[in-house]
């Protein structure tokens, strides 16, 4: 079972799984085509002569991999490592890969959610949502939120209906009418209603 549903709860759905902005992808993807053609003409272009150009061919791959894994591999997988996940009951926050970190918020102790947008972030649609809970560690930053405004909302959607459904469950199912029987009447015995204390003696003839 993969994340996030392996650790939602029986009751609990997830409304929105979030990794950040693709845009945050465009750095890693220009840098991947620089290093391969910049790695191509250092191949091509290496010297003539058998022992130095080895030796340089060797030198370019293992300077070009060691810079597609720094500039381009790592934040690939570091986008694809980060979830923002909005259930009905928490916010959860996954980070890493090696070094792992994780949080999760519960709806019923977030006290404010806000976003903030640069003129490029409101180009792009993404933003930063800041969400402010109780605890040690109050404040939590997503950053490069995809649609940041309308997660701010859904958030606070969230969490109205949290405390509605919490409130629900707090005042117990409803109780039973008095007017029926908590259990049915056994057998021969009597339904008949009466307007008076008892039915009335028939007449003798």
């Amino acid at each position: 079972m993969a994340y996030p549903d392996k650790v939602l709860g029986s009751d609990e759905e997830v409304v929105e799984h979030l990794h950040p902005h693709w845009i945050t992808l465009v750095p890693a993807t220009l840098w991947f085509f620089v290093i391969c053609v910049a790695a191509g003409l250092g191949i091509g272009y290496a010297p003539d002569g058998k022992p130095w150009h080895l030796v340089v061919i060797v030198v370019v791959i293992v300077a070009a991999v060691v810079l597609l894994v720094w500039r381009s591999i790592t934040p690939w997988i570091q986008w694809r490592t980060t979830h923002y996940v909005f259930t009905t009951h928490r916010v959860l926050i996954r980070r890493g890969v090696l070094r792992r970190t994780g949080r999760d918020i519960a709806l019923q102790r977030i006290s404010d959610v806000a976003f903030v947008q640069s003129l490029w972030d409101r180009i792009v649609k993404a933003g930063t949502v800041t969400i402010e809970s109780a605890g040690e560690h109050g404040k939590e930053q997503l950053t490069d939120v995809p649609r940041s405004e309308q997660q701010q909302q859904l958030l606070n959607r969230l969490i109205e209906q949290d405390s509605a459904r919490r409130a629900r469950d707090a005042q117990g199912p409803p109780a039973q009418s008095a007017s029926q029987p908590s259990a049915p009447l056994p057998p021969g015995y009597p339904t008949t209603q009466y307007s008076q204390p008892y039915p009335p003696e028939s007449r003798r003839g």
